[in-house]
């Protein structure tokens, strides 16, 4: 007697255009009231690195901001502004891209964390809250993350966030007329019962001191 294989499921939706809320930060559906907080994210100092391995290059004007924002609504991907809660402003963006809800499977991507966020509790949150969506309201199975394999800081971040490292694809892109090899990162969703229990105890206020520092470090790595 032979065993059927157990039946997969795709995911309920593509996202809609939804808030998510969390603690530290909201995700908003993005639009273009986002544009002047998000040049203002855009601009200063270390501006130019953080822009260094996306496809665009950083925004002269805030006319410029509101062209990519008319531009990548009218695509397929869904962006939102992630909003500081203290301060009620837009410090960053991020989409999901590749999304494929026929085989359950999704990218984070096009993230750009502004200098306030980046490497905060606020950039953990906002990844955090798209994993969530993804795995518990809309019933993906498969989250991705890719990065040039030469930007070791994203990659570092895809280890820190609890992805596990699936190989390289070689000559993958062209940006910026510069070749690129894409790593390639993934969370399936066996994984992410023990991974998002990691990620609400280090979230919650008790971890952080009176500056916002964390008291322990976020526990997801396997390597």
């Amino acid at each position: 007697m032979t065993h059927a294989e157990p039946e997969v499921k795709p995911a309920k939706s593509a996202p809609q255009r939804v808030m998510l809320e969390g603690k530290y930060v909201r995700l908003e559906p993005l639009g273009l009231h986002h544009a002047a907080d998000l040049y203002t994210a855009s601009i200063g100092e270390g501006v130019p690195e953080r822009y260094r391995w996306l496809f665009e290059h950083p925004p002269a004007s805030q006319q410029e901001i509101e062209s990519w924002i008319h531009a990548v609504n009218g695509g397929s991907d869904r962006y939102v502004a992630v909003i500081d809660r203290a301060s009620d402003r837009a410090v960053g963006r991020q989409g999901w891209l590749r999304i494929f809800p026929d085989h359950a499977s999704i990218e984070i991507g096009g993230i750009y964390w502004g200098p306030q966020m980046a490497g905060s509790r606020l950039a953990t949150e906002a990844f955090y809250l798209f994993a969530r969506h993804a795995f518990d309201a809309l019933g993906y199975r498969r989250f991705e993350w890719k990065c040039n394999n030469l930007n070791e800081p994203s990659r570092a971040a895809a280890r820190r966030f609890g992805f596990q490292y699936e190989g390289l694809f070689r000559q993958d892109r062209i940006a910026k007329g510069q070749s690129r090899d894409t790593a390639w990162f993934s969370i399936i969703d066996s994984e992410w019962p023990k991974l998002r229990a990691e990620y609400e105890r280090w979230l919650d206020a008790d971890n952080f001191d009176d500056a916002g520092q964390q008291r322990s470090k976020l526990a997801t790595r396997t390597d």
